[in-house]
């Protein structure tokens, strides 16, 4: 006969806001989904896609991030972790890694920070989004400027986006969760696999190209077939680290490992470990690595005030180098991003060598596999067609910087659906579409280019659905613009050529700001030196 379980004990048991919160304070990993209060420290050492992202949603409601983000195999598996439930709506605190509360208005205060706060109606702004600037390394006036700044853009972007009380919220959560099991109920979560056989063919033609004109000594031309390759296979391994082909997650993994370490001489490890986290905390300066590019790059004012990251665990300063830079940064843009293959090299060697994926767990092997797809891939490249096939050094360092400069445009359709986007922190209570919506900008251009753009061009859908197939996207697009029409929130779409000048005048207007720092700082150093000459 089966034995009733207490309601009031165990995983049953109704937790309360405050018993929840003095978990949290003795330093407990307490995540709430679907009503169910889970601890999920025995957790995080497994999690392949880092600790990271969980440390973000301690004390916070993550049923819409977890159920979009992880198949159906790891959405059954949640129960083990429960400690409890939760009646009723959950007001989502702030994660420790993100201050906390109490944290914040104790650095609000230490550093005379403008309180952004209005109480009225739409305007509640959340007072705690202000960052920590380093007092240390900024002057009084440089750091009024500064918060003025994000004050306005704070105003700015509560004037445009719905209200974050927790009615209106509510209702974009509840339509949100309808939209996706519309998505569902057309199985447009299902992959087209003959669409990737096109992607296959392509992408055979483009290194079967290369082999040929490498073999007729058009070096720079072989060069440029070997970057568009490049290019296109990063389109499948982003599907594929987001699950969205096979949705198995073993089968998914190898396929993106394959093209990332031995196809592209990267780690897909890397990059999951700061996609997940840039998916979840989407353009904030303080925690999204995706925004964090100091000194080439200051997409935000905040970055000239030296922000603690919480992904690098270290204060990004606004160096010497950073205030030659950044002035220019709208000229140095595209010039940039030409090298970002290779920053993706460093990124990926060191995240490799010391080890920062996950030891435990299903992914614990993926470290081993990714280190000899890279040793693969520098024996064919590096080795193969670099030292071997070229016959000088000059030709070997022009076909290495032309391979990897031709993937300019990826990097900037990565960047470029983002960095013009608010970069506000709005708090605990805005809403996961909401704040996708908000944070990301979609690119239009006719069907028949969809290849070229490889499913980036549809970010924001993306970021609202990450396991959506890309083939699938521009369907999907036409739901969420329904639902951005019902729920009143803006969907930013632009051009290309449109969209690459609103990135190219927030690097400019960021650029300004840097300019007024610069002249505020000669000015205080001035009246310094002026004082001691009296």
């Amino acid at each position: 006969m089966a034995i009733a379980r207490d309601p009031g004990s165990g995983r049953d048991q109704t937790l309360s806001v405050n018993q929840i919160e003095a978990l949290i304070a003795n330093g407990q990993s307490i995540v709430i989904i679907d009503q169910k209060v889970l601890r999920v420290d025995a957790w995080m050492p497994y999690h392949p896609g880092g600790y990271k992202p969980i440390q973000h949603f301690i004390g916070k409601d993550a049923t819409d991030e977890f159920v979009v983000m992880h198949a159906a195999e790891t959405r059954q598996l949640i129960d083990r972790y429960q400690i409890g439930r939760i009646e009723g709506p959950w007001r989502n605190l702030v994660p420790p890694i993100q201050r906390g509360h109490k944290q914040a208005d104790k650095e609000q205060t230490r550093q005379g920070n403008v309180d952004c706060s209005d109480k009225s109606n739409k305007h509640s702004a959340y007072s705690e989004g202000l960052p920590e600037f380093s007092p240390e390394r900024n002057t009084p006036e440089e750091l009024a400027f500064l918060n003025a700044q994000t004050k306005e853009e704070i105003r700015l972007t509560l004037d445009r986006y719905p209200a974050l009380d927790a009615r209106t919220q509510s209702d974009i959560i509840a339509k949100y969760r309808l939209l996706h099991e519309q998505i569902q109920s057309e199985g447009l979560y299902n992959c087209n696999y003959a669409a990737y056989l096109w992607e296959f063919g392509r992408c055979s033609l483009l290194f079967a190209m290369m082999l040929i004109l490498l073999r007729l000594g058009w070096y720079c031309t072989s060069a440029i077939f070997l970057g568009w390759f490049w290019s296109q296979m990063v389109f499948a391994a982003h599907d594929a680290a987001h699950m969205a082909i096979t949705h198995d997650f073993v089968i998914d993994n190898l396929i993106g490992m394959i093209i990332a370490a031995p196809i592209g001489g990267l780690s897909l490890g890397w990059w999951k470990r700061t996609h997940n986290v840039h998916h979840l905390v989407t353009n904030s300066p303080e925690h999204d690595p995706d925004n964090q590019h100091l000194p080439f790059l200051a997409v935000n004012h905040r970055f000239l005030g030296s922000l603690f990251s919480t992904y690098h665990e270290r204060l990004m300063p606004y160096t010497a180098a950073a205030r030659r830079l950044v002035p220019y940064q709208a000229y140095l843009y595209y010039v940039i991003l030409m090298f970002g293959r290779f920053n993706l090299y460093v990124q990926s060697w060191l995240f490799l060598a010391y080890g920062q994926g996950p030891r435990k767990g299903p992914a614990w092997w993926h470290r081993y596999f990714e280190i000899a797809g890279n040793l693969v891939f520098w024996a064919w490249f590096g080795y193969g067609i670099v030292y071997r096939a070229l016959p000088t050094a000059g030709v070997r360092v022009l076909y290495v910087l032309i391979s990897h400069a031709v993937t300019m445009p990826l990097h900037v359709q990565f960047t470029l659906s983002h960095f013009a986007m608010s970069t506000a922190d709005l708090g605990p209570a805005e809403s996961f579409p909401q704040k996708m919506l908000r944070t990301t900008m979609d690119v239009d251009c006719p069907e028949w280019l969809d290849w070229v753009h490889g499913g980036l061009q549809f970010q924001a859908i993306h970021h609202l659905f990450p396991r959506v197939p890309r083939h699938n996207l521009r369907r999907v697009q036409k739901l969420v613009l329904q639902f951005c029409r019902e729920v009143g929130i803006p969907y930013a779409l632009y051009g290309f050529v449109g969209g690459n000048r609103k990135v190219v005048g927030s690097l400019a207007e960021v650029a300004r700001q840097a300019a007024i720092l610069a002249e505020c700082r000669r000015v205080v150093a001035g009246k310094v030196g002026g004082g001691q000459g009296h």
